[in-house]
């Protein structure tokens, strides 16, 4: 047996229990589990929660870290674009490499698994996104698992040669097609963009995750296409193959207007992932009264059977000048702002940074605290699963394929005036 993690809380409604791992694999689970006969190492996790490894499944590597290299003066969307798409005119190699690093070893001691990772492609960055993903996902391999999309920020009928490099990214080793169809002139070339995302992906038999309508409203029709999207992923057989990041604009609908939108998103089994810290920084900015925050319903998608994951998107750039890769902070966010304070609601949101996401990334096979699936998994430093949330406790000890690839050692402060 290569691990063995003994006396952990793993369900809040039932005892104690032992995990046992063998070649990168969860062999059982269960009181007494092995009893540490021929373990070549023991955690006693000493009623400490462990949890399935967090999952990332929309992060932006080669756009992190920026925040103070040309800061943004008013905050919206429209200049964050701008000033990214100056920036990353000049980017250099070992730059990128360098804030990529720093943020997934942010995510790794946050107790993050597996990340899929949303590098530019276009003619201003060329493929420097996708070339230095590659050598990370190399380089982090036994680390954590790195999912790459060809990303087109730049829109793919208004930047031309860019589905050419999306092409190149593909055949060089990107795992999903991307898209950005609302950075389009008109809502025709949003259709053709859409297309085209489409048919690189049957091209490579790839999934699709593309960023869709980030609004506050649904007036422009570029900004409301989840519809559209979900209508060709049913024609094309692309059912739950599809992942939307934002879709804010959906929240600016009644739950009337917003069903027949929603129905399409379910029967086509669209992931949706919200990225609250981008999109409630961004939200609103042009409202005087009431400002609208930005965030898609979640609680509508979710109770409608829609699923629905998130994510950090950015880490300390124009579009977002927060974050430190670490799920259960944007999970805290989540809660806060979408209303999930109820002790089911809290529950809900750990579901979501875990096996929804492992849904929305295709990993759903492999992921899970389930005998015969892949040991990736985080110990917390709390006592009951209902308080990871509220207190986002330290990781002690993240495992990757059976293998401790983190451990946090602290001395407790104990109080002077105690006896």
């Amino acid at each position: 047996m290569g691990l063995l993690i003994k006396n952990a809380r793993v369900w809040d409604d039932r005892p104690l229990t032992d995990i046992a791992i063998e070649d990168g694999t969860i062999s059982a689970i269960g009181p007494g589990t092995g009893a540490g006969a021929g373990a070549d190492r023991i955690i006693d996790a000493g009623g400490r929660v462990v949890l399935p490894g967090f999952l990332e499944p929309h992060l932006h590597l080669d756009k992190a870290l920026l925040y103070r290299r040309r800061p943004a003066r008013d905050g919206t969307l429209e200049e964050a674009i701008r000033i990214t798409g100056q920036l990353k005119a000049s980017q250099e190699r070992e730059d990128v490499l360098e804030r990529s690093r720093a943020v997934l070893d942010m995510a790794l001691r946050a107790g993050t698994v597996a990340i899929r990772a949303q590098p530019d492609v276009d003619p201003i960055q060329g493929l420097i996104g996708v070339e230095t993903a590659l050598e990370l996902r190399q380089e982090y391999d036994g680390l954590l698992d790195l999912q790459i999309v060809a990303f087109p920020q730049e829109g793919i009928i208004k930047a031309p040669g860019t589905f050419e490099l999306m092409d190149e990214a593909m055949r060089m080793g990107a795992t999903a097609v991307g898209g950005c169809p609302y950075n389009e002139p008109s809502w025709d070339d949003t259709q053709r963009h859409i297309d085209m995302a489409f048919e690189l992906a049957q091209r490579y038999d790839a999934p699709v995750d593309m960023h869709a309508d980030f609004a506050d409203d649904a007036s422009d029709r570029r900004f409301c296409a989840a519809a559209h999207i979900a209508k060709r992923a049913i024609d094309l057989g692309y059912q739950g193959r599809v992942s939307l990041g934002h879709v804010t604009s959906l929240a600016a609908l009644t739950p009337e207007e917003a069903k027949p939108v929603i129905d399409l998103l379910r029967e086509a089994d669209v992931h949706i992932v919200t990225l609250p810290a981008t999109d409630l920084y961004l939200g609103g900015r042009k409202d005087t009264r009431n400002q609208r925050r930005g965030l898609t319903p979640v609680h509508l998608l979710r109770d409608s059977g829609v699923n629905v994951t998130f994510s950090s998107n950015n880490i300390r750039n124009a579009f977002t000048p927060f974050g430190k890769a670490d799920p259960l902070l944007i999970g805290s966010l989540l809660a806060h702002v979408a209303q999930f304070g109820t002790p089911h609601s809290q529950a809900e949101v750990l579901q979501m940074a875990t096996y929804a996401a492992a849904r929305s990334m295709g990993l759903a096979d492999s992921y899970g605290l389930v005998a015969g699936r892949q040991a990736d998994l985080v110990v917390l430093d709390t006592g009951l699963v209902a308080d990871v949330l509220l207190d986002i406790p330290p990781r002690l000890w993240v495992i990757k394929r059976g293998r401790v690839v983190a451990e946090t050692r602290y001395e407790t402060v104990i109080n002077r005036h105690a006896a």
